[in-house]
Order: structure tokens, then C-alpha cells, then sequence
């Protein structure tokens, strides 16, 4: 698979919470880091998606918001 976002985290799925549409899926990127995708429960599904599966974090924004502590 080819594709445009050059904004690219490999990891490993350890927790999928489902609801009855969407699920979370929680992705390990290393170093003690994680990444969190709200994915249809369909789509899930669709790619054969548990815990333990290796995937990409795949990130394509036309903006980024910057915050601090007060």
C-alpha cells in the first residue's frame, strides 16, 4: 500500500474498547507512548483488527493546536 500521510507510527493494538457504532483502539508506539483511534466498529471488523495486532497510526491534519499549563 502506498499513501500520502508521511506522518507514519508503527505499533501494536492492546486494548479495543467497542461500543454499539464506534470503538477505541489503543495502539503502542514505543518508549512507553500511545496512540488513540476512534474507528467504527464496522471498520474494526473489516480489517481483522484485535489486541496484539501490528498496525500504522496513519496522521493527515490540516492543523495542529498547541496548549500550555497556566
Amino acid at each position: 500500500m502506498r499513501i500520502s500521510s508521511r506522518n507514519q507510527l508503527k505499533g501494536t493494538v492492546v486494548s479495543i474498547t467497542r461500543g454499539p457504532i464506534n470503538a477505541l483502539v489503543k495502539v503502542d508506539i514505543g518508549s512507553g507512548n500511545h496512540v488513540s483511534a476512534t474507528l467504527t466498529a464496522e471498520a474494526v471488523d473489516d480489517l481483522v483488527i484485535s489486541e496484539g495486532s501490528e498496525v500504522v497510526a496513519l496522521f493527515k491534519a490540516t492543523a495542529v493546536l498547541i496548549g500550555v499549563e497556566e
